[in-house]
């Protein structure tokens, strides 16, 4: 569930480099080790992708060797943590991108990427999203559990399409929502999964770089909390295994970077 407005956050376990290229081949490590020490325990992999810059240059390493061969591709299951409502071969899908620096160039099996359809209306898209979430659960849950959720923050604090003051932010029950929100003149409508979704993963890892994030995530690591405001607070899973991968400019807020 997201938390409550008087309830504590999960101090990060927060890691600052120098750039965006070195936050991404970092990353990529982090992605590797994560999939071999699931694979190991449970035989498979679920990761929910993200949208945003940031995660591509994260995706073009995973189709370079050594991640390549190295990751068991076959064993991952690939899902989104949101989608913009466009066809999946426009520019501004976030399936779009991740298929075309990763997904394409990996032996992922077509069955196991589970794309939110865009090209849905926003009912629909959230209808289909959910039956599918559903049929990769266990023990008839509405929702399967992430090893990984990957996830990045506007500079308005927003994760997902979680944005400020949305009443997605509070909701506990249903695990994607459709969204209307205008931002930096991109498309309006959204689908999104929930907190509660991302609060099941097994691990979380925000990917975030640019000056632009630095007020945001300033407040978001040291401020009071104030979800409807800094949406990236309602991201608190119950593992606890809560990561920031930031760069430098990203980091110029925080004290003592």
């Amino acid at each position: 569930m997201p938390p409550k407005e008087d309830s504590s956050t999960i101090e990060p376990d927060l890691h600052i480099f120098k750039d965006k290229d070195s936050l991404a081949a970092a990353a990529a490590a982090l992605f590797s080790a994560a999939v071999l020490e699931a694979i190991a325990l449970r035989g498979k992999f679920l990761v929910a992708l993200s949208g945003g810059s940031t995660p591509k240059t994260l995706f073009t390493l995973l189709a370079q060797s050594p991640y390549q061969t190295q990751i068991p591709w076959p064993a991952v299951h690939v899902f989104w943590g949101d989608e913009r409502l466009v066809p999946p071969d426009d520019p501004g899908s976030n399936y779009y991108h991740a298929q075309q620096l990763l997904l394409d160039k990996v032996p992922i099996p077509h069955s196991q990427i589970h794309r939110m359809r865009g090209e849905l209306t926003a009912l629909n898209a959230v209808e289909d999203y959910e039956r599918q979430l559903k049929s990769a659960a266990e023990d008839r849950a509405a929702w399967p559990r992430f090893d990984l959720a990957l996830m990045g923050m506007g500079a308005d604090g927003h994760t997902a399409s979680l944005f400020p003051r949305s009443n997605a932010l509070m909701e506990n029950t249903k695990p994607v929502l459709s969204v209307t929100a205008d931002y930096a003149g991109r498309p309006a409508q959204r689908i999104t999964l929930t907190p509660p979704v991302f609060n099941d993963a097994r691990r979380v890892l925000f990917l975030i770089a640019g000056e632009d994030k630095a007020t945001a995530l300033d407040a978001v690591i040291n401020g009071p909390l104030d979800v409807q405001n800094w949406p990236a607070q309602s991201i608190q899973p119950i593992s606890k295994g809560l990561t920031y991968f930031v760069d430098r400019a990203a980091a110029s807020h925080l004290k003592a970077n």
